[in-house]
């Protein structure tokens, strides 16, 4: 089917059979708006952090109810509520709030953390810090997500009014996650639980606005408090197959 790809840079645009490169951005209405005339569904993906995302993100979405879009399929965030623990997390649900509100259909997908940015997290020493605790993540592929997608976006209708939580297919906990990495890059990797004073502490390392360093904490509070542990069967649902753990990420990384 057609596909028009909306873009910040037309000269980054993916070279796509049946795809149009158009120019638009979450937060020019105008833009928006004379992009997505005449498309009946768009895939929203969530924008890049910044303190005023929500709010780009109304404008888009208002700007896609003025052009006559019919429905919205949006990547969110597993547990998205207004007084969730990971921070950003909060504006997921504010997202699907004011998408509901707008009278389009909808299809939710719930992603939870990115699996493939866990051994991001090691540090230039091997140690994996943060106020996780013995908490788990129930992480899920990049590669999963947008399996995911596809099969909503093949059959819309079929998922209107639906929302999907992605997760991989285990929860585990940091000390798993630096085991795994230690066994699959034969690199010595740790986990250090810091407290909540530390975690704040060590990340000044980076000049960071508050909101952002309230997020990057947040991320291991809210697996500390058991909100990202729970695991979904809607991956092999939504595709079929069954989504992927850390150690085949690893090992198909490397094959």
């Amino acid at each position: 089917m057609p596909q028009r790809l909306l873009v910040r840079d037309l000269a980054r645009a993916p070279e796509l059979v049946g795809a149009t490169p158009v120019l638009s951005t979450y937060d020019d209405a105008e833009l928006a708006r004379s992009a997505l005339a005449g498309v009946d569904t768009l895939f929203m993906v969530s924008g890049a952090e910044a303190a005023d995302r929500l709010a780009q993100h109304r404008s888009f979405i208002d700007a896609a109810a003025d052009a006559g879009v019919r429905h919205i399929v949006y990547t969110s965030f597993l547990g998205a509520a207004p007084d969730c623990t990971f921070t950003l997390g909060r504006d997921h649900w504010a997202t699907e709030e004011h998408i509901l509100a707008s009278g389009m259909e909808f299809t939710f997908l719930r992603d939870n953390f990115y699996l493939d940015v866990l051994p991001h997290f090691v540090g230039e020493d091997g140690v994996i810090r943060g106020p996780a605790g013995d908490g788990r993540v129930a992480a899920v592929a990049r590669s999963d997500i947008a399996r995911c997608a596809v099969s909503v976006l093949l059959d819309p209708a079929g998922h209107a009014g639906s929302t999907y939580d992605l997760t991989g297919p285990e929860a585990i906990d940091f000390t798993d996650v630096a085991r795994i990495l230690t066994a699959h890059t034969g690199r010595t990797v740790t986990f250090h639980d810091e407290t909540v004073e530390e975690a704040y502490e060590s990340r000044k390392r980076w000049p960071a606005p508050q909101w952002q360093y309230d997020a990057w904490v947040s991320t291991y509070t809210a697996i500390a408090r058991g909100e990202l542990a729970a695991v979904s069967d809607d991956v092999r649902l939504l595709t079929g197959s069954d989504p992927v753990g850390l150690e085949t990420l690893l090992t198909d990384a490397t094959a």
